[in-house]
């Protein structure tokens, strides 16, 4: 057993401390050793997301090798990232960055988007190994899926994006290749999400069963070629694998998918990730005196994915 007495001056969510004490720990470890019974925060289970503070006990019930595993003693992980991230826009609050497939938003490696992030806020003078605050993930993106990612750069902005992502302000929009065309070519799915956690994969249900959530997606073909439809997607709600899962319901998975789609057509047209794009993210409006009033109401888009111009001069079919 590991006993933590938490040393930080700003309040932290207790995920992002103890990833920061122990890089090993991702996310999905943390997840498990939590249902486990593992973490004890003040000497009870609390979710992850509860912001611990100067002079809270951590005790972490996990063994060393788990907790040690991955670590050196090169410096932070952020320094040897192999480069910084593309930064679609910054200011004194909140960092949004195009993340590209293939690479995950955080986790014991070196090069992850977060640690690219934080690179290039390094270059830029706006955080080091002294800083109080660690820049933090508003939300997550699979790893084969490319497109934009929110990163708050204080605990303010990181508490007030986590309330409108969960209270679904921030709007979000796809584009995504389908291996089959939509019918209709636009409508709204909707259903429930039940997640296999031994599988790591999600199904949707007609109808709601114990542990599934309501899950609803809208769609609009772009374009057709082929066999293939470019689709914009929007989230109504935002659930793991929803729109990957949704449209393999329909029997349009999205191409490239190899948990959900269709594997003999993705290695005839050779694709290594899903052909899905986190593309556009819209933010609410925030009331005069926030320290968000200033971004309240912006639009931000990624560069349009290779994809898109394939599908449209009929190349990718």
């Amino acid at each position: 057993m590991k006993i933590l007495k938490v040393k930080c001056l700003a309040p932290t969510r207790l995920d992002h401390y103890l990833m920061q004490q122990y890089p090993a720990l991702t996310p999905g470890r943390l997840n498990k050793a939590l249902r486990e019974n593992k973490i004890k925060l003040n000497g009870k289970k609390q979710p992850l997301s509860t912001r611990v503070m100067a002079g809270d006990e951590i005790k972490l019930f996990i063994l060393d090798d788990q907790l040690d595993a991955g670590q050196d003693t090169g410096g932070p992980g952020w320094l040897r990232a192999r480069g910084p991230a593309q930064v679609v826009y910054d200011c004194p609050q909140l960092l949004v960055v195009n993340k590209p497939a293939g690479l995950t938003v955080d986790g014991p490696e070196n090069d992850t988007l977060l640690n690219r992030a934080l690179l290039y806020l390094h270059q830029q003078g706006q955080y080091g190994p002294d800083s109080l605050y660690q820049p933090a993930l508003c939300h997550r993106l699979d790893t084969g899926t490319s497109g934009l990612v929110l990163i708050a750069k204080t605990p303010e902005a990181e508490q007030i994006l986590l309330e409108a992502i969960r209270e679904r302000q921030v709007k979000k929009t796809y584009l995504c290749v389908t291996f089959g065309r939509p019918v209709p070519p636009a409508g709204t799915l909707g259903g429930y999400l039940l997640k296999d956690a031994e599988l790591g994969k999600v199904q949707i249900l007609p109808e709601k069963k114990p542990g599934a959530k309501e899950v609803c997606t809208e769609y609009e073909t772009v374009a057709v070629s082929g066999r293939l439809a470019l689709l914009k997607v929007r989230l109504i709600t935002g659930r793991t694998h929803q729109i990957r899962a949704h449209m393999a319901s329909i029997g349009c998975p999205i191409l490239g998918d190899s948990k959900y789609g269709n594997n003999a057509a993705n290695r005839e047209l050779k694709l290594k990730y899903q052909a899905l794009c986190a593309w556009e993210l819209a933010l609410p409006s925030f009331p005069d005196g926030s320290p968000l009033a200033d971004v309240g109401g912006k639009v931000f888009h990624a560069p349009k994915p290779w994809y898109y111009g394939q599908i449209l001069d009929g190349t990718l079919q």
